[in-house]
């Protein structure tokens, strides 16, 4: 009888995860993300429970034990309070380490929000937990909108303002994080409504208890306990101090180093003198000088990328942060991130991505509200090339003038086909056409799109071989390829000719592939990437190992021969 092992009971499973998590060293950067996600967690809970003001007091009340209560659980305020100090000791190493404080507006808002925001929950503070702490009295929902709305209303408006301002630095926070990741631009639209609903249905929720309030329409009314008037400003006392001492700090430092400083050169001959230490990043942005930083400076991004042309030997070697991102995007033994690079003697460098580059990608009637960064974001794409089969023999016995209307009907049904299955059409190029799909939808709904794009080109071009049979000395076929992978979508060109269009070894597979499905007379091949995810049949489909230049390993492929017209 086999022996089946006894299972690990739940607090057993704690115990492991605790462990494990202990065992991995935890960064900065995460600390402050899961602070802050913390933070934001309460913030969206109180002002879901707010909202509900638009129904009634008591329907606030009553959600209270669900929304609000639980932070004030042991666990919930040990969260909560140690979240929000371990994400103002953050802001004030992150204050401190920063050699210059010229920042972008949105750097600089998400980090005077983050400063003042422990100085505006003060009052919420005093007046809820230290409150009940001290008396005993349970702070409700009629008690706190009677409290502010009726007999202290400005109090009201700074704990509202306080709400806005710690929903702003969350919402910024989230933005910091989010926008270097693929589906981001999937995601925005939603993101930017929700952020601006939450905040907005709470004020009204606040407003409409308010006045239920003053009009009597509470069944009881419980007043909030007194608590002494020193305890408020000792607390501003205690965070401005540390604030206070940062500055000093900063000073100090500053006026150390002016004695220790070296040299940046750029290559339009401009050079900067800054305290050594200074990232290329922070030297550029004290002299003003333009610099791409998508990012922010985080080593999640590959923007600020810089290439030393004098003095690399003897500079300090790239953290793990920085190496990783090199490594993805195979940069040379030259480049450095501008933002992590810190050099300890005179270096001359020269940015590698065009600082006068716009954040944002002009919009065209067939980019279907797509918005990549003019840079370039990598996105999981399905690529389609198609092209016409014989092209060149049919043109070599047409007119000029009919080869145009016939290459004008192909490629109406190639476009309508695309663009009617969610994709949008890159290029027409001779008597082939280039289509992505995935620009604004998850992968395997990508997938699905083209195999159907596919599937009618197929079919309109049968229909197009009746209409044009007599203008035709034999049938048009074709030859359709899809491939699925990784790509940078970008605009590329200068002036009017930059267009939205993709490159990558994604792009160069498939346009071997369809190379490949003319040379095996097939009118669709597949690559099983795209096969696998979706739900098409394998019916009438051939698998084959394909060996396609430039990749170190074959590539599996699904085949289907092409059918001859009569």
């Amino acid at each position: 009888m086999e022996r089946v092992p006894p299972r690990r009971p739940f607090s057993g499973k704690v115990v492991l995860f605790v462990r494990i998590v202990a065992r991995r060293r935890v960064t900065a950067r995460e600390l402050r993300l899961a602070s802050g996600l913390a933070l934001g967690a309460f913030i969206l809970c109180h002002f879901l429970n707010h909202a509900l003001g638009l129904v009634s007091v008591r329907a606030m009340e009553a959600a209270r034990p669900f929304l609000s209560a639980p932070w004030r659980t042991l666990p919930g305020t040990v969260l909560l309070y140690g979240s929000l100090a371990v994400h103002f000791a953050l802001t004030l190493a992150s204050l401190y380490e920063r050699r210059t404080l010229r920042m972008s507006v949105k750097e600089a808002g998400q980090t005077a929000l983050g400063l003042a925001l422990p100085f505006l929950l003060i009052g919420h503070v005093v007046g809820t937990r230290i409150d009940f702490a001290l008396t005993g009295t349970e702070a409700t929902y009629p008690a706190i909108v009677e409290s502010l709305w009726v007999r202290n209303p400005l109090n009201g408006v700074r704990q509202v303002v306080a709400l806005v301002v710690a929903w702003l630095h969350f919402c910024l926070g989230l933005f910091f994080w989010l926008r270097v990741k693929p589906v981001f631009a999937l995601w925005q639209p939603y993101l930017l409504a929700a952020g601006i609903l939450v905040p907005v249905l709470s004020a009204l929720g606040f407003v409409s208890a308010g006045k239920e309030i003053a009009a009597g329409g509470a069944a009881v009314i419980q007043r909030v306990g007194e608590t002494p008037d020193w305890i408020a400003p000792a607390i501003g006392t205690a965070l401005a101090v540390p604030i206070m001492l940062v500055l000093v700090a900063r000073s100090v430092r500053a006026a150390r180093r002016r004695r220790d400083r070296i040299r940046i050169g750029y290559p339009d001959g401009r050079s900067v003198d800054v305290p050594r230490g200074y990232s290329i990043l922070e030297a550029s942005r004290s002299a003003r000088i333009p610099h791409q930083s998508v990012c922010g400076g985080r080593a999640r991004c590959s923007t600020c990328r810089v290439e030393i042309l004098h003095g690399a030997n003897g500079q300090p070697a790239p953290d793990a942060a920085e190496r990783a991102t090199l490594q993805r995007i195979g940069a040379g033994p030259r480049v450095r991130l501008a933002c992590q690079f810190r050099p300890t003697r005179d270096v001359e460098v020269i940015p590698l991505v065009d600082a006068s580059t716009p954040p944002g990608i002009r919009l065209g009637a067939t980019m279907l509200d797509v918005h990549p960064a003019a840079f370039g974001e990598e996105r999981e794409i399905v690529v389609m090339f198609c092209d016409i089969r014989g092209f060149t023999r049919l043109s070599e016995h047409r007119l000029p003038f009919d080869v145009v209307f016939i290459l004008n009907r192909y490629f109406e049904l190639v476009g309508r086909a695309v663009t009617d299955n969610g994709g949008v059409v890159d290029k027409f190029v001779g008597d082939g056409a280039m289509a992505l799909f995935g620009l604004s939808v998850p992968p395997a709904t990508a997938a699905a799109q083209a195999l159907a794009a596919a599937e009618r080109i197929i079919a309109d071009l049968r229909d197009l071989n009746e209409t044009l049979k007599r203008e035709l000395i034999e049938p048009l076929r074709v030859a359709v390829a899809l491939h699925q992978g990784p790509a940078i979508i970008g605009e590329i060109g200068y002036g009017a000719t930059a267009s939205l269009t993709a490159v990558g070894d994604t792009i160069n597979v498939a346009s071997r592939l369809e190379a490949a499905a003319k040379a095996a007379d097939a009118e669709l091949l597949v690559s099983d990437e795209v096969m696998r995810r979706s739900d098409i049949s394998i019916d009438g489909f051939e698998l084959k190992i394909l060996d396609v230049r430039g990749r170190s390993r074959p590539l599996e492929v699904w085949v289907r021969s092409a059918t001859r017209p009569n």
